[in-house]
């Protein structure tokens, strides 16, 4: 309860100046500047202090308990204001009392409200669990009673502070680091109902609130985006409002908490309003924020600051001539104990040679290598490799190729029988007259005596032909389920060269009569394996069966039978290098890049984008139909494609190229989840009453504005997991369970980051929240420039597979980097929660 008066708020114009000086004093000099002070007046007055020796500098401090309050909880509400008051006060003093008798008994608390700022003087502060800025800002503390909020900080007691306390004590370094952020000048002024993601869904603070809250408030700017100096709880979508001069951009944060100088800070930028304070979510917001500050409850305020994660590259350069430490960086595998597998494709050193000459018997053969990282004895081993036709360097895409070794998967009962699963490109299979190579799944056996592949143990599951005269676009991610299905990711070896860099569905271009510039014969093909994610059952004697729910059982009777294959999952996907499977749901995520046109057209369709996609049923993806949420291309074929013809429909998908072998009518486009381009992130349009976008620039607008390509290549991430049974020092924390690792493999603007995706399995559902990951996955020339694969250990930490800086070759930069997490347990300490109430609530 209320147990002070209302006070006037307090004028201190003549210590402003003052202060300019005083606040760059350190804390112990403030001290030692008191105490001079007291030794003055006692020797000008002849107080006692003449007469003895100079007194204790620890004499000025607080006597209070650590940490502060006790099981009676009470929290001080403190709503001074160097001007006049705030018209939130009685409102926010009002809600907190509230709070503070609701929920179960044990968790409720009393209150006490003031404005004397005296009360930081007095040893009663130590009565307080918490203490509440509900101030109007300004300077509301002499420098004696900023030290004594500091010794109750420095004693364990918990802040909380709420919208205009974080312009409180302007001149204060520490007051700064308190609060975690100061606000920008020339924000808005009214009230605006706006859009909060919530990203942290353990705290207390945010658990119980919608993951999209919409709500209307006084937004703050900041003048220094505290991202990554504390652990941001909540971010307010600027789209949603108008943020006015000063504006963040995407990443704006709101709320945010951190444990600082010995105790529990917690700050929102929400409650500038009166009415914000009748509002229920608000008040279940304030109330999770208090349950940490007064130790009611623990919770996780460390899991998002760059300074708790630590980057490490654990691999060397390779040696001269040799692919000792890593090869051509291409994908890689966890083991259950810990051993983390990589492959390189088959491009060497830069020194190694490379033949282009397809009547030279030895064209493009390389070497795709199989190296293990073992993180107990810190050392690389070379596994094994095999010869492969993937090294025929760089050049246009009548030259260069991106097949090799591709892919990499472990048996999930590896530990016990040794079975590696490797996806690749023989080069004894190379037929050079036609150019056509064949693509195969088999399964080898590591012998686990020697730790060598033993390359005679070679089971070929699954193997189907691949046109190879053109580039590009190969894939090769794998993975398995729960129910030990093997997902494989292939891609639709097609060239975009010769369509402007749209649809990639010219059908003229041939050599020998196989196309290579008509994805419709590859990806939109239901009789094709290539663009496609297959999904197989691999049995024990190396063969596989095929699992129900797949997009077709291969048979299909529509339009005569034989034109579908049951190993079809998911079709209409241009080049999935990488996919992951959610181990808690069986989920599959998927990323693959687009073609290469830089804007949009009117004629043609969309520009390239680069896509993701939460996948929960078979189906088609759409390329190279249809792209993003539904925007499609436009036909054209013999005799003239240079001719265009109509918008396909997404809904309603015909394949009537020349090239195709499969179904005419083949299932209709679903639409994706996240996609990106030159210009921005979710690029959409209006669009007219057949449902065909405009494809104007000036009529863009970005759904995903945290993200952007350019240069761009899709890496997928992990879904993470936290697995509270596992005890290991490194361990991302439990604030990353569910969310969703999307990254490129450039590191400039393109993405690098962790989604919360919207509860269901709604078909191309929009993220609700994004998370940078750029300064914990660090970018530039000497961090992971090249983002070519991420995936989490057993032991929760996370390794990435740096491709290097030279394409279709290794260097002294391709590298394996493990990141691992060196923050500390959630807070307050297990010992010094209140009461019952919290068992449990730790994170």
């Amino acid at each position: 309860m209320r147990l002070e008066p209302h006070q006037k708020p307090l004028l201190r114009r003549g210590l402003r100046r003052s202060r300019l000086t005083w606040r760059r004093v350190s804390r112990r000099g403030r001290l030692a500047v008191l105490l001079a002070g007291v030794l003055s007046a006692a020797l000008l007055g002849g107080g006692p202090a003449a007469a003895g020796t100079p007194p204790d500098p620890d004499a000025a401090k607080l006597r209070l308990p650590g940490p502060p309050g006790g099981e009676d909880v009470r929290v001080l509400v403190f709503h001074a204001s160097a001007g006049e008051e705030p018209p939130t006060v009685d409102a926010g003093i009002e809600a907190i009392e509230k709070i503070g008798q609701s929920g179960p008994a044990a968790q409720h608390f009393t209150i006490t409200a003031t404005a004397d700022p005296s009360v930081f003087t007095s040893d009663r502060l130590g009565r307080f669990n918490a203490v509440v800025f509900l101030t109007g800002g300004g300077d509301v503390l002499d420098p004696a009673q900023e030290a004594g909020l500091e010794s109750y900080m420095e004693a364990g007691g918990g802040f909380l502070g709420i919208h205009g306390a974080a312009q409180a004590e302007p001149y204060s370094d520490w007051f700064s680091g308190l609060v975690g952020a100061r606000p920008a000048a020339g924000g808005p002024e009214k009230a605006q109902r706006a859009t909060v993601e919530i990203g942290d869904r353990r705290n207390p603070a945010t658990k119980d609130l919608p993951v999209e809250w919409k709500r209307p408030d006084k937004w703050l700017n900041w003048k220094e985006n505290p991202s990554g100096s504390v652990h941001t709880v909540a971010r307010v979508r600027e789209r949603s409002y108008d943020p006015g001069e000063g504006a963040m951009g995407w990443d704006h944060p709101v709320s945010w908490c951190r444990d600082y100088d010995g105790g529990r800070s917690f700050y929102t930028g929400m409650g500038g309003t009166a009415d914000s304070f009748q509002e229920a979510d608000f008040r279940t917001h304030l109330r999770g924020a208090l349950l940490w500050t007064t130790r009611l409850a623990r919770a996780d305020c460390q899991a998002t600051i760059t300074a708790n994660y630590k980057a490490e590259r654990v691999t060397s350069p390779n040696q001269p001539g040799q692919s000792d430490q890593i090869g051509e960086p291409h994908g890689m595998a966890t083991a259950d104990d810990g051993r983390v597998f990589y492959i390189g494709r088959g491009g060497g050193d830069s020194d190694a040679p490379v033949v282009t000459d397809w009547d030279d018997p030895a064209i493009g053969k390389g070497q795709g290598t199989v190296h293990v990282y073992d993180p107990a004895t810190k050392k690389v081993s070379l596994v094994g490799s095999l010869t492969v036709f993937g090294n025929k360097g760089g050049g246009d895409e009548l030259v260069k190729v991106e097949e090799g070794l591709l892919g990499i998967a472990l048996d999930p009962d590896f530990a016990d029988n040794g079975w590696m699963y490797l996806h690749y490109t023989p080069h004894s299979q190379l037929n050079r007259d036609t150019h056509m190579a064949e693509r195969r799944v088999s399964r080898f056996t590591v012998d686990a005596t020697s730790g060598k592949l033993d390359e005679s143990s070679e089971k070929v599951l699954l193997k189907w032909p691949v046109q190879v005269h053109s580039c590009c676009h190969a894939g090769g991610g794998m993975a398995f389920d729960s129910e030990r299905n093997l997902y494989i990711a292939t891609g639709d070896n097609n060239s975009s060269q010769f369509s402007d860099g749209y649809s990639g569905n010219n059908p003229e271009p041939d050599f020998k009569g196989v196309s290579f510039a008509d994805a419709r014969r590859t990806a939109g093909n239901t009789n094709n394996l290539n663009g496609k994610i297959l999904r197989i059952h691999p049995e024990d004697d190396g063969t596989y069966t095929l699992p129900e729910g797949n997009l077709f059982t291969g048979e299909e009777s529509d339009e005569g039978g034989g034109k579908t294959r049951g190993e079809i999952y998911v079709m209409g996907v241009r080049n999935p290098a990488r996919i992951s499977i959610d181990p808690e749901t069986d989920v599959l995520y998927a990323g693959w890049v687009g073609p290469d046109a830089g804007q949009p057209s009117t004629t043609w369709g969309p520009a390239k984008y680069d896509t993701f996609a939460r996948i929960t049923h078979a189906g088609n993806q759409g390329w190279p139909y249809c792209m993003g949420n539904k925007q499609p291309y436009r036909d054209r074929n013999l005799p003239d494609p240079e001719k265009p013809l109509g918008w396909y429909d997404c809904d309603h998908l015909k394949n009537e190229s020349p090239n195709n072998d499969g179904l005419v009518n083949i299932p209709p486009a679903q639409p994706n989840n996240i996609w990106y381009s030159p210009q921005g992130g979710g690029p959409d349009y209006p669009r007219d009453e057949n449902g065909v976008p405009s494809y104007k620039l000036d009529e863009q607008k970005l759904l995903l504005p945290w993200l952007k390509g350019g240069g761009q290549a899709t890496m997928d991430g992990p879904v993470y997991r936290f697995d509270k049974s596992v005890a290991s020092k490194g361990k991302w924390p439990a604030y990353w369970d569910g969310k969703w690792f999307v990254g490129d493999f450039y590191d400039a603007e393109q993405p690098r980051h962790a989604v919360v995706m919207p509860d269901g399995d709604e078909a191309g559902a929009l993220p609700v929240h994004a998370e940078s990951l750029r300064k914990i996955i660090p970018v530039g020339e000497d961090g992971i420039r090249n983002l070519m694969d991420w995936k989490f250990a057993p032991d929760g930490s996370l390794y990435v597979l740096d491709y290097g800086r030279g394409f279709f070759t290794s260097d002294d930069k391709s590298a394996l980097w493990h990141v691992t997490y060196e923050g500390g347990k959630a807070t307050p300490a297990a010992g010094d929660v209140v009461g019952k109430s919290a068992k449990g609530a730790a994170r």
